[in-house]
């Protein structure tokens, strides 16, 4: 189907109230905007303009175009675009721009805040991909991880590095039983769905005497990491190309967890049996997902519910139906209740939320 060629096209909307439609394509106009800004925050981030401008006084174009080595015009054009969007604050009379200390938090501050969201602003997909997103609504056939490209996989970790530096060691593995004591000593380690493995890269620094294993299907991915981890000189992790359908069924491992990836899996369902052989009788299973009610109505709630559509359509879904019969839970489609359902349908007796202030996400602690 040729992007709804088949439809009509003579409806007549002339006795609209003009207002109306004003205020709707209004509306519309919000969501291009959107993009537009979208693309500056990838530009001021990738070009590392955010890190220049963080805890600087108010500087003029000239100035940061000075200091930055780019071209005066066009830092002048973006400088104004970031202005419009209230990204900067801007005083006419000095024709200065400068990112708040609040600002700074959000969009440079990658290592120490937990509020950094300007790694979510990726470069735009490539017209082959959108290509085959429109393609998918009439296949059924969505895009795996490994076809979205390394897109995905820098994406991801950027969106999620702030969580994985600062709150999981301090904050999150102290609240599951016994597994801080066990990482200690020595345990056997999984992140299943590990992606670019910035989540192991911690684990593995702070707890030298456990050994880490990471799995995921996509070689971009595992490409990523295994630079990663020899830069870092961790030499108690290793990666695995396989999904976590492919686990050992030897009941080796201390703790696994899997980080906002499950609702990414075609056939979650054989995931979680495989992780219930793999774990050992004692070991812990820490599941991180999108906060969700599971209820469509009551999602409205959720500010961003539209960004996670977006989300789910162009990666999330995408992946959990890129193979016939995937499960496509989607981006909000493993909530509470489905994750209790299907944890205990796999045999796990024991099962707990916790929710530990991540805006994002809920956490679930899961044992035999």
């Amino acid at each position: 189907m040729a992007d709804g060629a088949p439809f009509p096209t003579d409806f007549d909307t002339s006795d609209v109230d003009p207002d109306e439609a004003s205020m709707f394509a209004f509306q519309v106009y919000t969501y291009k905007m959107g993009e537009m800004v979208s693309l500056m925050i990838h530009l001021g981030d990738r070009l590392g303009l955010y890190r220049f401008l963080a805890g600087k006084e108010p500087l003029t174009a000239e100035q940061v175009a000075d200091q930055t080595g780019y071209h005066p015009r066009w830092i002048l054009e973006w400088l104004r675009g970031q202005e419009a969007a209230k990204l900067l604050t801007y005083d006419a009379d000095g024709e200065t721009f400068q990112l708040s200390k609040v600002g700074a938090s959000v969009l440079a501050d990658e290592n120490h805040s937990l509020f950094f969201a300007a790694g979510a602003f990726a470069a735009p997909q490539e017209p082959a991909i959108v290509e085959r997103l429109a393609e998918a609504f009439t296949t059924g056939l969505g895009l795996s991880w490994e076809e979205l490209g390394p897109n995905g996989a820098h994406r991801t970790e950027r969106m999620l590095g702030p969580w994985s530096r600062l709150a999981f060691v301090p904050n999150i593995i102290p609240a599951l039983e016994g597994v801080k004591a066990k990482l200690e000593t020595g345990a056997m380690v999984a992140d299943v769905g590990c992606g670019a493995g910035l989540a192991l890269r911690v684990l593995a620094a702070e707890f030298p005497n456990s050994t880490f294993h990471g799995y995921d299907p996509s070689e971009t991915a595992l490409d990523i990491a295994r630079k990663k981890a020899a830069t870092d000189g961790l030499e108690n992790i290793s990666f695995i190309h396989a999904g976590g359908e492919d686990l050992p069924a030897d009941q080796g491992y201390d703790f696994i967890y899997t980080f906002d990836c499950l609702h990414d899996m075609t056939r979650p369902a054989d995931v979680i049996a495989a992780i219930k052989t793999a774990l050992k009788p004692d070991g812990t299973w820490l599941i991180k997902d999108i906060r969700s009610s599971g209820d469509f109505v009551k999602n409205h709630k959720n500010p961003m519910l539209a960004m996670h559509y977006g989300f789910s359509v162009s990666s999330c879904m995408s992946s959990a139906m890129s193979e016939p019969g995937g499960a496509g839970l989607g981006t909000l489609g493993f909530s509470p209740p489905v994750a209790e359902e299907m944890c205990r349908a796999a045999g796990f007796g024991h099962f707990e939320q916790h929710d530990f202030g991540d805006p994002a996400n809920l956490y679930y602690e899961v044992r035999a």
